[in-house]
């Protein structure tokens, strides 16, 4: 699999409980359901707003999120 960026995730134990019920309901990891929520959120915010222009992506510093070569 391709090393991809990771991002921490803070997250009261209600709702973290909550999400490891729905996941496994719905036949999903965490992970997996998160990323679902999340393309679902930016089809939503794309509809509404108009497409993200991708020269505005590509300008986005990713360097805090990516894993340091020393850690693997």
């Amino acid at each position: 699999m391709k090393n991809q960026p990771e991002l921490t995730l803070r997250i009261p134990e209600d709702l973290l409980r909550k999400l490891l019920y729905v996941s496994e309901a719905e036949g999903r990891s965490p992970n997996n359901h998160i990323l679902m929520l999340l393309r679902n959120n930016v089809q939503y915010f794309e509809r509404a707003k108009g497409r993200i222009d991708q020269n505005k992506l590509r300008s986005i510093d990713l360097s805090e999120y990516e894993k340091n070569s020393d850690e693997a």
